[in-house]
């Protein structure tokens, strides 16, 4: 049958409001429609896609264990799931690993091991979560509660309690929030969502002090900065401040299904036989893709490469911006970039995002001021050169409007 735009109105439920174009192929950095209009992908599917489309290393890893076993859940487990675990266990702080199929589901697991933790050691009384306003950790009802966007969490019953927000940057407010009835506190190192907003050292390591005065957890949802985007395989490399309990996912498999949650034996051991679980995590299919993806991303040359195209990416918005005058400013960490919009254009940034498509250019949006680009770590000079300059005539089709 004919697959259009219009078939998604029919049979799909009405959460999201997808473009017109719909991708069939992909290679690299490109992407082609239905009609063969090719684009140049600074999107990555949300920071997912950290090698590009179909890169060869993932590819053969899929097939490669296609034809030796898809699917056992976890009354067994299984090799690729087992040397994935060992990968991340060896290149991080973490002694122990979880797996599940998503950044959200990751989250919830590590929220709920926090609380667990708390309980078992603490007692019932210690169960205060501290996150941040204008965080987003995921849409189940505990990580979309424990998220600082309302307009997420509102309209669907009770939410769940003992969950508070500080202000992103701001010590003084997590001192004012945090005590003795904290179990953990949980942060993004750059705020995805909520404007690409890179913390402070000051303020994570100010953190990690709050918490282990208060006997709290410190849990890093690292699910889109995490596997190479910053620079480092995991940001807090960077920052130098280990968090007790990591999550990780979207580019973890390079754009197949799967999360994970990182953190020490002594905190793991609460999480007892029946206590949590997942149908397909560790799935071996992902487990395979992902340690290719993990393997492929976590060497010297792909890790200083991303800080190379960081600067490129830069240098290339600021020449456009001294020409049209529409950020105020350039922030982001690695490859996850935020052009903030000046007071001009404010509100306008999913019409940055449309102008770009017109230009073929994929890019993201990140709230409404804030455009986002997440583009593959190995994608070549040459393609973030063209990218920019189709961007370059997507900021001029605006200015001109």
């Amino acid at each position: 049958m004919q697959v259009s735009r219009s078939l998604f109105d029919d049979v799909m439920v009405p959460n999201y409001a997808p473009s017109k174009i719909i991708p069939v192929k992909g290679k690299g950095a490109r992407v082609w429609d239905q009609d063969g209009k090719e684009f140049i992908d600074f999107a990555g599917g949300i920071a997912v896609n950290c090698l590009g489309h179909c890169h060869p290393a993932l590819v053969t890893a899929l097939k490669d264990q296609a034809d030796k076993l898809w699917h056992l859940s976890n009354v067994m487990t299984n090799e690729p799931a087992l040397l994935l675990a060992k990968a991340l266990v060896d290149a991080t702080f973490a002694e122990k690993v979880y797996f599940a199929n998503s950044g959200a589901e990751a989250n919830e697991a590590a929220l709920k091991l926090a609380r667990r933790f708390a309980k078992d050691k603490y007692g019932e009384q210690k169960n205060q979560i501290i996150a941040f306003k204008q965080g987003f950790h995921g849409r189940t009802f505990f990580t979309v509660t424990v998220g600082g966007q309302p307009a997420y969490s509102d309209g669907f019953g009770p939410k769940p309690e003992a969950i508070v927000h500080g202000e992103f940057n701001n010590l003084d407010s997590v001192k004012a929030l945090i005590n003795a009835n904290t179990c953990a506190v949980m942060v993004e190192p750059v705020q995805g969502e909520g404007g690409v907003m890179p913390a402070t050292a000051e303020f994570i390591k100010g953190v990690r002090e709050l918490c282990d005065a208060h006997n709290a957890l410190l849990i890093f949802d690292e699910v889109q900065t995490g596997v190479g985007r910053t620079g480092e395989l995991y940001a807090y490399m960077g920052y130098g401040v280990t968090p007790d309990i990591l999550t990780t996912a979207k580019a973890l498999g390079g754009g197949f299904p799967i999360g994970a949650m990182l953190t020490t034996t002594d905190i793991a051991k609460h999480l007892v036989v029946g206590t949590h679980g997942s149908t397909y995590g560790g799935n071996p299919l992902a487990c395979a893709v992902a340690l290719a993806a993990v393997n492929t991303v976590n060497t010297p040359a792909v890790l200083a490469g991303v800080k190379a195209k960081a600067q490129l990416f830069k240098d290339g918005l600021d020449k456009i911006n001294e020409k049209y005058h529409v950020f105020s400013e350039v922030r982001g960490a690695g490859l996850l970039i935020g052009a903030v919009l000046s007071s001009d254009y404010a509100g306008k940034a999913r019409d940055f995002m449309l102008a770009a498509a017109d230009q073929g250019l994929m890019a993201l949006v990140a709230g409404t001021s804030v455009v986002r680009f997440a583009p593959s770590l190995v994608i070549s000079d040459a393609d973030i050169t063209e990218g920019l300059a189709r961007f370059e005539r997507a900021v001029a089709q605006i200015v001109k409007a």
